[in-house]
C-alpha cells in the first residue's frame, strides 16, 4: 500500500465541516429520479457533493502510488518533464511554481498531471512525454483510472444535460472521448508541518466541467455563496468530493455552480502528515465556444435575468483552450508581475450580482 494510506488520526472533533450531499453513483446510474433531483440540487447551490459507491477507490489509491514514484525520482530529472510556462498543466509541476495570492506568495506542493489524450492513446503520444515510471504505470494504472473517471463524469454530465433541457447528448458533443481536450488527472502531495494558514492552493473556481477528488487528509474549503467564512469539507472514506467548473456555470447561463474553493494546512493533528490529493479534471473539448446553450428554454429564462455583469462573466465566447492556458499561465509564478497577474487568471467567481 502506497504510504497516503496508511493509518492517518480522525478528523479532529471539535472542527466542524460544511455539510454535503451524498450522491449514490450506482442509484444515478439506473435513473432514480430521487437521486437525479438531489444531484441538481447539489450542482445548483454550492457546487459540490459526495459521491458513494463510485467503484474507483482503488484506483485513486493506485494513482497515488505512481504520484509517489514520480515525487521520489532526483529533481532534475523530474525538471525535463516540467509544464512550463505557456499555459500547459500536463508535466510535473515543482514546490513554488504556482502563485496562491495577489502577492505572488508561492505554492508548497508538488504535483504531476497525466493529459486524458495521453492516457487513453498510450503508447502513443498525444501531448507530451512523461516520466519512465509513468509510462510503465500507464497501462495498469493511469489508463484504467482515466476511463473510469471519464465514465462517472459522462454519466453525471447527461443527468445535467436532461434537467437543463438541452437536446439530447448536447453537453456530452462538448466533451468527446477523441477530441483534444485539457482534462487530465492530478496528483498532488503537500508536505507536512505547513505553517498554520499557510496556503497550499489559493482560492479558486475550477477550470472545467466536472471535478472529481478524493483526499488522505483535510485542507479543502469552500466559500459557500452568500458568506465570507471559508468552511472546511471533511473527507469520507470511499467517496469522491465531486464539484461543478467554470465551464459548465457557463454552459448552464449560471444554474449550475462552480463554487470558491482553497486548501490549507489539514485541521488538528492531521497537519503532522503529507497530504495527498488525486483529482480527475473533466474539460470540454479544446475547440468548444465557452457561452451559454440558450437552445434550452430552461437556460435561456435564466440567463435572461441576470445582470449585464453576471451576463458578460457568463458568456467570454472564447474557446475552452483560451480560457484554461490563459488561467494557467497567470497562475504561474515566473510570470507574476503583481496584483494584475492574480487577476488574470481568476474564473467565475466574480460578478454573481
Amino acid at each position: 500500500m502506497p504510504v497516503p494510506v496508511k493509518e492517518l488520526p480522525e478528523w479532529p472533533s471539535n472542527v466542524e465541516a460544511h455539510p454535503l450531499l451524498v450522491i449514490d453513483y450506482q442509484l444515478l446510474k439506473a435513473g432514480d429520479e430521487t437521486e437525479l433531483n438531489r444531484l441538481w440540487e447539489a450542482g445548483t447551490n454550492l457546487g459540490f457533493w459526495y459521491l458513494k459507491n463510485h467503484g474507483a477507490e482503488q484506483d485513486f489509491i493506485a494513482m497515488w502510488g505512481m504520484g509517489e514514484e514520480v515525487f521520489k525520482l532526483p529533481l532534475e530529472e523530474k525538471m525535463n518533464y516540467e509544464q512550463g510556462d505557456e499555459g500547459l498543466s500536463f508535466g510535473y509541476k515543482a514546490v513554488g511554481h504556482y502563485i496562491v495570492d495577489a502577492a505572488g506568495n508561492p505554492d508548497p506542493v508538488e504535483g504531476v498531471n497525466v493529459a486524458k489524450d495521453d492516457a487513453l492513446s498510450y503508447p502513443k503520444i498525444s501531448r507530451r512525454e512523461y516520466p519512465t515510471v509513468v509510462n510503465d504505470l500507464m497501462g495498469p494504472v493511469v489508463t484504467p483510472f482515466v476511463e473510469k473517471c471519464v465514465d462517472i463524469s459522462n454519466t453525471m454530465i447527461g443527468i445535467f444535460n436532461d434537467k437543463l433541457g438541452l437536446p439530447e447528448g448536447a453537453l456530452a458533443k462538448l466533451h468527446g472521448r477523441n477530441d483534444f481536450s485539457a482534462s487530465e488527472t492530478r496528483t498532488i502531495k503537500a508536505p507536512a508541518n505547513l505553517t498554520p494558514g499557510k496556503l497550499a492552493i489559493g482560492g479558486h473556481t475550477d477550470f472545467g466541467t466536472l471535478s472529481l477528488l478524493v483526499n488522505n487528509l483535510g485542507g479543502l474549503q469552500v466559500l459557500p455563496p452568500g458568506t465570507t467564512e471559508w468552511s472546511y469539507v471533511r473527507p469520507l472514506p470511499g467517496h469522491m468530493i465531486c464539484n461543478v467548473g467554470d465551464t459548465l456555470t457557463m454552459f448552464s447561463g449560471g444554474l449550475l455552480n462552480s463554487n470558491i474553493h482553497r486548501v490549507v494546512p489539514p485541521p488538528g493533528s492531521q497537519s503532522k502528515y503529507d497530504r495527498w490529493s488525486q483529482v480527475y479534471f473533466t474539460r470540454p473539448a479544446d475547440n468548444a465556444p465557452l457561452l451559454p446553450l440558450l437552445e434550452s428554454p430552461i437556460i435561456a429564462e435564466a440567463f435572461n435575468k441576470l445582470s449585464p455583469e453576471r451576463q458578460k462573466s457568463l458568456g467570454p465566447g472564447v474557446t475552452s483552450w483560451d480560457w484554461f492556458t490563459r488561467r494557467q499561465k497567470n497562475y504561474r509564478t515566473k510570470n507574476h508581475k503583481g496584483a494584475d497577474t492574480w487577476a488574470a487568471n481568476r474564473g467565475t467567481e466574480h460578478g454573481r450580482a
